[in-house]
């Protein structure tokens, strides 16, 4: 399975926010700088079969402007699994319920994704950027079950 995994864009400062962090959503600069990734990522070719957001907002979102930029939207699914707490056993259980697909693309959170990569590899310490993403190929849902194909970081993404 080819898996990606997209960190959330630039979301409101927890510090600043009064609300429920669950509902905390994307800055009016992140959301720009997720459309100019979801732009790179169409002029890739980029097209999993499945994008898999976590629940909350700032995830929702990212997934949600992603997901059009790529002419995706019908793919889009919403699941609890990615929300804090995601790893490598919960990973199995979302690929699994959404019929094993060849190509996955899940959006969602830190520290979570870097931890999650750095079990499938084998080991290793990953640090994901709110933006990144990363390609992993994967052949089990196990310690070096995976191999990290790319990590690119947002900058990259954004033409910066």
């Amino acid at each position: 399975m080819r898996l990606y995994l997209l960190r959330h864009g630039k979301a409101e400062e927890r510090a600043a926010w009064h609300g429920d962090d669950a509902a905390r959503p994307l800055t009016a600069a992140g959301e720009e700088e997720v459309r100019r990734e979801a732009e790179a990522l169409h002029a890739l070719g980029l097209a999993p079969d499945v994008i898999v957001t976590s629940p909350l907002a700032r995830a929702r979102r990212t997934a949600e402007i992603v997901s059009a930029g790529l002419g995706l939207e019908g793919r889009l699914v919403e699941d609890a699994r990615l929300a804090p707490g995601f790893d490598v056993a919960r990973l199995e259980q979302l690929a699994a319920a959404h019929g094993a697909p060849e190509s996955l693309m899940v959006v969602g959170h830190e520290p979570d994704f870097s931890e999650t990569i750095g079990t499938l590899i084998g080991g290793g310490d990953v640090a994901m950027r709110k933006g990144g993403l990363a390609r992993v190929d994967v052949t089990g849902f196990v310690a070096g079950g995976g191999r990290l194909v790319w990590l690119l970081p947002p900058s990259l993404l954004q033409g910066r």
